[in-house]
């Protein structure tokens, strides 16, 4: 009996001991969910003490030294330039740099006066009607100019002279890819967008200001300075304007035309334009008092 007395009085201590157990387990387990949620609340609703991404101001990203070199001023960035792209206007693509050019009307006035430069420039959709230049080569101009190459190429053949005719008219589409390449050419040197274009713009004319998208002009023999040493440009300067055809940039007409010295860039203007450009010293530009 007494035996049994003390095998009940243990269970029910072991009972006791389980039901304290539990209700300690189930005590902590309530107040690590509490602590746990509260955590969760206070990281939503805390406000973010991080402050917004300022960008620099446009005088910070526009900040510019000038200096002046021989081809004429040039702007040096003095930040890093702005990623930001820039809006595109399709009539001046290249706008963003101040190149501006008024679009001509080909067709109006005299075709042989046409003029063409950085301040004027072709429709973009425009192509002239072209034929061969010179007996033997592919090089075409516009067809109403080509048969007076072809005439002064004969005659200067006539005196053992070729006036090799190197690039007469050229696509707007193929000036554009030129102008595109000249402006990445400076950027991989480290100049700004904008820089880049302007110093593009002092070797190449931008698409549509070229006289070769309009055909009206040929590079001839050579593209460089030292053909004005050259029998063949002596000739041309003795002979050229009886053609129709001048020396479309002179030397010290810069500032006018804003094109360098090009002794193998020959124009048509006609014959009795030639003569009278020739004999005023002109160019283009000062004959129709147009810039």
């Amino acid at each position: 009996m007494e035996k049994g007395k003390f095998a009940l009085i243990v269970a029910l201590t072991a009972v006791l001991i389980l039901c304290a157990g539990a209700y300690i387990f189930v005590s902590c387990r309530k107040e690590t969910g509490e602590t746990t949620t509260a955590a969760a609340t206070t990281q939503q609703t805390a406000p973010s003490t991080l402050k917004p991404t300022e960008e620099p101001t446009s005088a910070e990203t526009t900040a510019k030294t000038e200096t002046t070199t021989q081809s004429g001023t040039e702007e040096r960035t003095g930040t890093q330039p702005s990623t930001k792209p820039q809006p595109v206007d399709e009539e001046n693509p290249y706008a963003y740099a101040g190149i501006k050019p008024v679009v001509i009307d080909p067709y109006e006035g005299e075709w042989n006066l046409l003029l063409v430069n950085i301040n004027r420039r072709l429709p973009f959709d425009y192509a002239a009607d072209l034929a061969q230049a010179a007996p033997g080569y592919d090089t075409k101009l516009d067809a109403r100019a080509a048969p007076h190459y072809r005439d002064m190429f004969n005659a200067a053949k006539k005196d053992g002279l070729t006036l090799v005719p190197l690039s007469g008219n050229r696509r707007i589409s193929t000036q554009r890819t030129n102008f595109e390449n000249k402006i990445a050419y400076w950027q991989n040197r480290g100049y700004s967008k904008t820089e880049a274009t302007r110093k593009a713009a002092q070797t190449i004319l931008p698409p549509g200001c070229s006289e070769h998208n309009a055909g009206l002009a040929m590079d001839i023999c050579s593209l460089d300075v030292s053909f004005e040493k050259t029998d063949e440009f002596a000739w041309l300067q003795k002979h050229a304007a009886d053609y129709g055809f001048i020396l479309r940039y002179p030397a010290g007409k810069k500032d006018i035309t804003k094109v360098n010295y090009e002794p193998w860039h020959w124009r048509y203007v006609g014959v009795d334009a030639a003569k009278e450009i020739k004999a005023g010293g002109q160019c283009l530009e000062e004959y129709l008092g147009l810039g």
